[in-house]
């Protein structure tokens, strides 16, 4: 292996042809205050193995390809997978439930407009049982004004 420096970082940008700027972040103690401090730097980087945004890669330095890229991405350590449309997992996340809320007022709908039809059909059905009730009790009255139809002619034949 030679002595070139390399370092691990994520890819940031990818918008450019064949270069990438990868976000390197580091901690070190201050010497005077003896904290952590974390820092972050960017750095342009070749890309001949096709880097996406969120891809874990190392990169090693190299001689000057242009004016700002002193870097060649050597190897994609974690590939990061992304959906088109969706920016970031909480947003994701919320679509979901935004999805899930929406199918669940759907089936209240639905199950509201099932709960008038029984409803409507039972209410027909009492009408029906109403109307039946009616003929029964016209037939009924019609057959006993008959009998008593009957019964008079006969009186008044006799």
């Amino acid at each position: 292996m030679n002595n070139r420096r390399r370092l691990t970082g994520v890819v940031k940008s990818n918008k450019m042809t064949k270069t990438v700027i990868v976000e390197v972040s580091r901690t070190y103690k201050h010497p005077l205050y003896h904290k952590v401090v974390r820092s972050t730097k960017a750095y342009k980087a070749h890309d001949e193995l096709g880097c996406n945004v969120g891809d874990k890669v190392v990169i090693v330095e190299s001689a000057p390809i242009s004016a700002t890229v002193r870097w060649v991405v050597a190897e994609i350590v974690k590939v990061e997978i992304r959906q088109e449309g969706v920016e970031s997992a909480p947003e994701a996340i919320e679509e979901i439930v935004e999805l899930i809320e929406t199918e669940e007022a759907v089936a209240e709908v639905e199950e509201s407009v099932e709960a008038e039809e029984a409803v409507e059909e039972v209410e027909q059905s009492a009408e029906a049982e109403e109307a039946v009730a009616e003929v029964e009790e016209l037939t009924e009255t019609e057959e006993a004004v008959a009998e008593v139809e009957v019964e008079l002619e006969e009186e008044d034949a006799a």
